[in-house]
């Protein structure tokens, strides 16, 4: 793991934080179709630079701290702004704006991933935290779900159709990928003091 600064996915992972108050600054002037571009856009500097990272062999400490902070940065953002009543001019369509209860459990599972990991190192010492297999499955449902409701936003036909079941599957996704990720910590900690023995 190199400790350099100014790489090229380093570079990929600023713009993509970069792009968040673009992404607002759309999304507030209701340009839901420039909205979708921007994030669409965000999207690819996140699946290009984890690519670059281990094609040309780019990894640093700075852009595993980085990545995932501007992936929950985004995501967060998007959410709390679409759930904000104004941001959807009237007549609003059907099942806008985001319901507070999706955002809030979106919200909260970070939150408990955070505060548990800090305790867990501050009692443990632990510090091999790493991203589950439902985590990442998480933050692709959720990715796609901002991309459905910035669709729908353009699009208000298709609200009806898509948008309850986008909401249900972001909130369960963040309920049981929250949940599995306590014995997910679990199993690491076991692993750490099976290899120290």
């Amino acid at each position: 793991m190199s400790s350099r600064v100014i790489t090229l996915p380093n570079i990929l992972t600023v713009i993509r934080m970069v792009l968040i108050p673009v992404f607002v600054s759309m999304l507030f002037y209701q340009r839901f179709g420039w909205a979708l571009a921007v994030f669409v856009l965000a999207g690819i500097t996140d699946g290009l630079d984890g690519l670059l990272a281990r094609r040309f062999d780019q990894k640093s400490q700075l852009g595993t701290i980085l990545d995932p902070i501007a992936d929950k940065l985004l995501l967060v953002t998007a959410f709390i702004v679409l759930s904000l009543p104004s941001i959807i001019p009237p007549p609003m369509p059907r099942h806008f704006p985001v319901p507070f209860w999706v955002t809030a459990a979106v919200i909260s599972r970070d939150i408990f991933i955070v505060v548990g990991s800090a305790a867990i190192n501050i009692v443990t010492g632990f510090r091999r935290f790493r991203p589950s297999w439902l985590g990442k499955i998480n933050t692709v449902v959720q990715i796609v779900a901002i991309v459905a409701i910035l669709t729908a936003a353009h699009f208000p036909g298709l609200s009806g159709y898509v948008l309850p079941s986008v909401y249900t599957i972001v909130f369960a996704s963040a309920l049981i990928s929250g949940l599995h990720y306590i014995f997910f910590v679990t199993r690491l900690l076991n692993e750490e003091r099976s290899s120290d023995e």
